[in-house]
């Protein structure tokens, strides 16, 4: 009886510990799939708000401005779109200047424009210069303000930091499926002089198989709860921080990275499982003494 006992708490320590182990490298696998897909999140965001300003000129007047403005956001490039009247285009200046232009110039310098945001699609040199050409059919419009620098320096960084995060996911899900796979061999290693007994009083593979491989898909199940809700609460905790992250850590990015975690630490933990408890299947009594 007490060495059933001793025998319990051991499979219910090893239990713990297994799933813990799983559980800090599944959410290791987690912060990759977030980052990789915030990253993403991030640089739709950061493109889509980059300002076009469209300078329309005096002559055109407010009516056709408007009209302008509404064919405008019917094109597929166009996120939206903001009218800028002359008045309040002064206004926005002055209180940035912190002196009023028309006081010393005798006349309202600035022009009436549309302020456009487009796309993250559209936010590369070719589609700019074509929209640019789509825009300026339209005689009243004096010129299309852009910071031509920006645009390139963000789509570059974002290529580099895609190729960066692509690498440190490859490299991480082999180094989280080696971790995982350690720590089931050496839970099956201890069993090994069992898994030979069964086999001595008749068991076929199957049987044998069945409760190791039982058991660690529920380490795999609860190890992915436990790492699923430490990325939950931090992307709770980073929202409350920041309520700008909402934007970007979505429901459906969360979604995602949970699913991931969810489906790797079953998959991962059963195959790690299959085949470790094959390998000792295979081996006969005497080569056991010599691992």
């Amino acid at each position: 009886m007490k060495n059933n006992k001793h025998t319990h708490f051991f499979y219910d320590m090893q239990f713990i510990t297994s799933s813990i182990s799983t559980s800090l490298v599944l959410l290791l696998l987690g912060l990759v799939v977030f980052f990789v897909l915030t990253a993403q999140g991030l640089s739709v965001y950061v493109r889509e708000n980059i300002n076009f300003s469209v300078l329309i000129s005096d002559d055109m007047k407010e009516v056709n401005i408007l009209a302008l403005q509404k064919n405008l956001d019917k094109e597929p490039f166009v996120k939206e779109s903001k009218y800028i009247s002359k008045d309040e285009a002064l206004k926005e200046q002055t209180e940035a200047m912190g002196t009023d232009p028309k006081d010393f110039l005798g006349y309202n310098p600035f022009t009436a424009s549309l302020e456009i945001k487009l796309h993250s699609d559209y936010i590369n040199s070719d589609s700019i210069a074509k929209i640019k050409s789509i825009i300026k059919r339209n005689n009243n419009i004096q010129d299309i303000l852009y910071q031509q620098d920006l645009v390139d320096a963000v789509n570059k960084n974002i290529r580099n930091i895609s190729l960066v995060l692509l690498a440190l996911a490859i490299a991480l899900t082999f180094i989280s499926f080696a971790l995982i796979n350690n720590t089931i061999r050496l839970t099956i290693y201890s069993k090994r002089f069992l898994i030979h007994t069964m086999k001595l009083v008749g068991a076929n593979w199957n049987f044998i198989r069945r409760p190791f491989l039982i058991k660690h898909i529920w380490i795999g199940v609860i190890s992915a709860i436990f790492a699923n809700s430490l990325l939950l609460c931090g992307s709770y905790w980073a929202i409350c921080t920041e309520n700008e992250l909402i934007k970007i850590i979505t429901p459906n990015v969360m979604l995602i990275v949970c699913s991931s975690v969810f489906v790797f630490g079953i998959i991962i933990t059963f195959l790690c499982a299959y085949f470790s408890i094959n390998k000792y299947l295979k081996m006969k009594a005497r080569t056991l003494y010599y691992i």
